[in-house]
């Protein structure tokens, strides 16, 4: 790392800190904040912070109507303040009217706003960890529609947040709807790649063994720079659509089209953010063992699989998927994590390092662009 960037030693230090910092999960967002959180705590040991945990305990009781309101249960005046959010996080329920409902995006994002209002100006700082970005899939208007991701933004700057963390943003370019708030966009390429070479260490990078694909043209940079930092060639698929049609909200895909050379006898490797359905990428998969690829690895920053595991399951069966990678950075099915061919890749660390850094006001360019870590992770290797 350069000299700007944030190591143990540095951390809590009097003459760097802004404030005292103090971490606040949202519902919902409590495993991953406890992580982040063993981070912190380890950091500080090192420096004779002898703190237990960095967490305050917070809470979104809900009235039988519905209603409900955030509580922050210890005082957070002049304390840097980070709440950590999942949007994605489904699980949990609340009763309404005697029904159980499991809690949406929109309530997730309502009880970060709650909590926010909770902590009511009396905090130093306030920035918002929210990996997977509210409302982000609908990141531009095609006709009348709405724009929910940039208004929330926007939402979050006026309620005085300072910084928001996000993880693989669907489309980057929303920052733009607040450019006077920091928005740092972070893609947990290394972590990935540390995870992939720990279940499967055969892996042979080489442009005659090794291939990225990019499932589509919306997903290209996050596979350039995969294809960019291991040295091999990089191909592309891209999506006909049915533009008479509208099935669940999206033109129906026709088929996949695919440019590239030779995928024939190669490991190939195809990253997305999300996968949700997982349809997309199981027609991928089809199309590359087609044309007579080897091993297919998958990877999606938020690992959702709203239609189930079976279909994925039967692929892995079937040879058509060798296996999985996702991150921690959102809720993940139980089930899913007992799969034999699903890898977890745990980014707490990588986070923690952001919360570090800007806590410490300290240049966190060499976190977002960790290719000195790549190379050394590949030269180690071999």
């Amino acid at each position: 790392m350069s000299k700007n960037s944030v190591t143990p030693a540095q951390f809590f230090s009097t003459d760097r800190q802004v404030a005292s910092l103090a971490l606040i999960a949202c519902p919902g967002a409590e495993e991953f904040t406890s992580l982040i959180d063993k981070h912190l705590v380890a950091w500080g040991k090192e420096v004779g912070i002898d703190k237990d945990t960095f967490i305050v305990p917070s809470d979104c009781p809900r009235f039988q109507n519905g209603d409900a309101k955030g509580l922050v249960k210890e005082s957070v005046r002049g304390y840097d303040v980070f709440i950590v959010v999942d949007p994605g996080n489904y699980s949990l329920t609340y009763n309404l009217y005697g029904h159980e409902n499991h809690m949406s995006p929109d309530d997730h994002f309502a009880n970060l706003k709650r909590l926010i209002q909770a902590v009511a100006g009396r905090a130093h700082r306030v920035s918002v960890i929210m990996p997977s970005l509210y409302g982000g899939r609908q990141h531009r208007r095609v006709a009348r529609e709405s724009l929910d991701c940039a208004v929330a933004l926007q939402e979050l700057h006026s309620m005085g947040v300072s910084n928001v963390i996000t993880f693989d943003a669907h489309d980057p370019r929303l920052m733009n709807a607040v450019p006077l708030m920091s928005f740092d966009n972070v893609m947990p390429t290394y972590q990935v790649l540390k995870t992939l070479l720990k279940h499967m260490p055969d892996l042979d990078f080489s442009k005659d063994h090794f291939m990225v694909i990019s499932p589509d043209e919306g997903a290209m940079s996050r596979n350039m720079y995969y294809s960019s930092v291991l040295g091999c060639n990089l191909g592309m698929f891209y999506k006909r659509r049915d533009y008479s049609r509208v099935v669940n909200g999206r033109n129906p895909i026709v088929a996949h089209e695919y440019l590239g050379e030779s995928v024939e006898g190669k490991t190939v490797f195809i990253a997305d953010d999300i996968i949700a359905s997982g349809e997309s990428m199981l027609e991928v998969g089809c199309e590359l063992k087609k044309r007579g690829a080897d091993r297919i690895i998958c990877n999606a920053t938020f690992p959702l699989f709203t239609s189930g595991l079976d279909k994925f399951d039967t692929a892995v069966k079937e040879g058509i998927l060798t296996a999985v990678l996702g991150t921690n950075l959102t809720y993940r099915k139980p089930e899913l994590l007992e799969r034999d061919w699903y890898y977890d890749v745990d980014c707490s660390k990588y986070t923690a390092y952001f919360v570090a850094a800007i806590n410490h006001d300290m240049s966190v360019s060499s976190i977002c662009d960790p290719i000195s870590k790549i190379d050394a992770l590949l030269t180690n290797r071999k």
